[in-house]
């Protein structure tokens, strides 16, 4: 754990040490976080020890632990300095770039320096919202620049959930009249009949993602008003079949999961002053063996058309829990034909 400012222990001047200078006392409490968890985290994940003293702390340990540990203080101190907050999601963020190296074995620093103090604000009811990662950037720019925008790679790399919070920001500010999320309900199939309800109530589930990016962004009372009022709207890929979609933010998401027709119907949906996100992964397709994933096939039609925009996720900017890169990356290896 982080050792209090009140008791520090005697330091060892044989052991190696960084001393860290945080002017502002009141964004060093938010840096440390309660009961020094923040510290305690980074102590922990790096195997090093942090000790406060003042408005100084001091780091302990082997030497690239060590320089990794003051990048990631610096870089959660400058982002506070930004007056931004830092959450446990934060901290992750920022150890995990820390880590990323370039082709030299060195720390590179790009991704942290991103972090720290990003430009790229997308601007909620209930939060605003930084990319993490040099894809994320590039991705959310290509979501405001262009009308049409695919979203590719694996889980957990937040392309669903800035594509949602764009289309938040851009309805908040009255660039576009409605929010259209939709899914394949692939997974459903003929089962839909069999369960319980009307077709909502069948088709909820398989939303539920989607409605879960919505709660981060807009106050509870206010996203069901607008539901009601369908200026959002969450269905099925099936329903937008015969619609033209006007002056909307629509979201494709598990567009993989779409067939060759259902993608080509979706995209002649655009209608004038729209714009569309359109996201997927490309290894996770659930359509019956020898069905062509209209994701899949699109990628490749329409990857040179002028005025399209495409954003490439890797593992490396998966930013949910660190275990989801490990497991990406492990089936990646064992698919491989040599594997």
């Amino acid at each position: 754990m982080a050792t209090s400012a009140l008791t520090p222990p005697p330091v060892s001047e044989d052991v190696p040490q960084t001393l860290l200078d945080f002017p502002d006392n009141r964004l060093l409490i938010d840096l440390c976080g309660e009961f020094d968890c923040n510290l305690a985290h980074i102590e922990q994940t790096l195997e090093v020890q942090i000790m406060r003293r003042g408005n100084h702390l001091i780091v302990l340990g082997d030497s690239a632990a060590q320089k990794r540990a003051c990048e990631t203080l610096q870089a959660l101190y400058a982002r506070l300095e930004t007056g931004r907050t830092v959450e446990f999601g934060d901290i992750k963020a920022a150890l995990h770039f820390g880590g990323a190296e370039n082709g030299n074995g060195a720390l590179k620093d790009d991704q942290l320096e991103m972090f720290r103090g990003s430009k790229v604000e997308i601007k909620t009811r209930k939060k605003s919202v930084n990319p993490r990662t040099t894809v994320q950037t590039e991705y959310v720019n290509k979501l405001f620049a262009h009308e049409l925008v695919f979203g590719l790679g694996p889980a957990g790399t937040g392309k669903t959930y800035l594509a949602v919070a764009v289309a938040v920001s851009m309805f908040i500010e009255g660039h576009v009249d409605k929010i259209i999320l939709s899914r394949p309900a692939v997974e459903a199939g003929e089962r839909l009949g069999f369960l319980p309800g009307d077709m909502k109530d069948k088709v909820d589930p398989y939303m539920q993602p989607l409605y879960d990016a919505l709660n981060d962004f807009l106050p509870g009372k206010q996203l069901a008003k607008l539901l009601e009022e369908k200026r959002i709207e969450i269905a099925p890929l099936a329903f937008m079949r015969g619609r033209t979609l006007s002056n909307a933010f629509v979201v494709l998401d598990e567009a993989q999961n779409a067939t060759s027709m259902q993608m080509r119907m979706f995209l002649t949906r655009l209608g004038e002053g729209s714009r569309m996100a359109i996201t997927g992964d490309m290894t996770q397709v659930d359509l019956p063996r020898g069905v062509l994933s209209g994701l899949i096939e699109a990628e490749r039609v329409l990857r040179n058309v002028e005025g399209i925009g495409f954003a490439r996720f890797t593992v490396k900017d998966v930013v949910r829990h660190p275990m989801v890169a490990k497991i990406i990356t492990a089936y990646d290896k064992a698919t491989k034909p040599d594997a």
